[in-house]
């Protein structure tokens, strides 16, 4: 099996976790969403510091947190990733798993415009086209419904800077996430405590929810070491393309198997961000093709 199909497996693997995880946290609907999210971190740390320790890669943390700058960056990185979570957990448990999922889909265009804004990085006319679109979609539906999609919005917003964020850690995936979830560990362990001190906390009280909880590391760390895998193997292009994977399993699950209903204003919106999507895509694949042109091109070129 060629390098390239062991990447794009490891990507849809990791999608697939990710886009099927509504199904995990609709298991846990009994335990309050501060409560899952505070498992959520200490488990995660607890597997990621593990397979740190296991490569013999724990001594790279102190990279990751050795002076104030680093850790500012990886505290900022910690929160908006924390949000992130803490409002997907909230989503499924609340039934907006198809605001979560327009959310997700709306991510690579925030992202775009974070980029353009921030890194003052240049649009071509047709991703000013896609960005248009979405924030179409965004208008109508919040004029429709009333009420802005504010999950759909923090969650791509929340997204979108935890990537421009992490663009300043010069550590490895694995290590970076290590290191946010540790500086997010003793704020869930002081919840948890809080929680159990006041006669509440399923740890414990039930053998079925606690052993799901201690999945969550699990099903943390296992896309991600999926997904750190199929980038070393596939261009960015195509793992561009795979990742909407996610968004629609996720809106398979509302949909299909949780029954949430779909009014017009958010088929509309729905149709907006997919076109939107398709020609962001068809740009980023034209830029890939002409950069591996021009790559071709210097290298046949003789040298001077």
């Amino acid at each position: 099996m060629s390098p390239q199909i062991q990447g794009i497996l490891c990507m849809i693997g990791a999608c697939s976790i990710w886009g099927l995880s509504p199904i995990y946290y609709k298991l846990l609907v009994e335990v309050p969403p501060l409560e899952l999210l505070a498992h959520r971190t200490i488990w995660s740390f607890v597997t990621f510091a593990g397979i740190l320790a296991v490569q013999r890669r724990l001594g790279r943390l102190r990279l990751a947190l050795g002076n104030g700058r680093s850790v500012a960056i990886v505290a900022l990185a910690a929160m908006t990733i924390s949000v992130n979570w803490f409002l997907f957990i909230f989503s499924v448990q609340s039934d907006h798993v198809v605001e979560a999922s327009l959310g997700y889909y709306m991510f690579p265009l925030v992202a775009v415009l974070l980029a353009t804004v921030v890194l003052k990085e240049r649009l071509a006319p047709l991703q000013w086209l896609a960005v248009g679109l979405a924030a179409l979609a965004v208008t109508q539906l919040t004029l429709g419904l009333g009420v802005a999609p504010w999950i759909s919005l923090v969650i791509a917003l929340t997204f979108g800077l935890y990537g421009l964020v992490k663009k300043r850690l010069t550590v490895g995936a694995m290590t970076s996430v290590t290191a946010e979830v540790l500086v997010l560990t003793p704020l869930g362990l002081g919840w948890l405590v809080h929680v159990h001190w006041n006669g509440g906390g399923v740890f414990g009280a039930d053998i079925g929810l606690s052993a799901l909880l201690l999945f969550s590391g699990v099903l943390t760390a296992l896309p991600l070491i999926l997904f750190s895998a199929a980038a070393q193997r596939v261009n960015m292009a195509t793992l561009g393309l795979l990742q909407y994977l996610n968004p629609t399993l996720q809106f398979f699950c509302a949909v299909v198997l949780f029954g949430e209903p779909l009014n017009t204003f958010q088929l509309v919106a729905f149709a907006l961000i997919w076109i939107a999507l398709a020609i962001y895509s068809f740009q980023s694949l034209s830029q890939e093709r002409a950069r591996r042109r021009s790559a071709m091109v210097s290298r046949a070129e003789p040298p001077l």
